[in-house]
């Protein structure tokens, strides 16, 4: 069974309250482990699941952008694209069309 990303972010004093720690605890202490902040930790999540999507699952971009937390297909679209190297686009005409067989 797979686990959902929350296409929300979660907000930091939840996060911090389940580590038992304030706000800026946890932020700082976020930040030593991972070196990103909470949001974009999210957001890197985020872009990975919609690779993932993209690549295995034939959904379109708008579908994935939408499923993983985008409200805006084209902002999805600039950051898949800073983060990837390319457009997500090019990554669905470039997957396996492993879903239409």
């Amino acid at each position: 069974m797979t686990q959902t990303l929350p296409a929300k972010p979660v907000p930091i004093e939840r996060l911090g309250a389940a580590a038992g720690m304030g706000r800026s605890a946890f932020h700082l202490h976020f930040r030593a482990i991972t070196s990103l902040s909470p949001l974009q930790f999210q957001k890197a999540l985020r872009l990975m699941e919609a690779c993932r999507l993209i690549l295995s699952r034939g959904k379109s971009v708008s579908q994935v952008a939408f499923e993983v937390g985008y409200e805006r297909a084209s902002q999805f679209s600039r950051e898949y694209a800073r983060t990837h190297g390319q457009p997500p686009t090019r990554d669905r005409r470039q997957a396996p069309d492993r879903w239409t067989r």
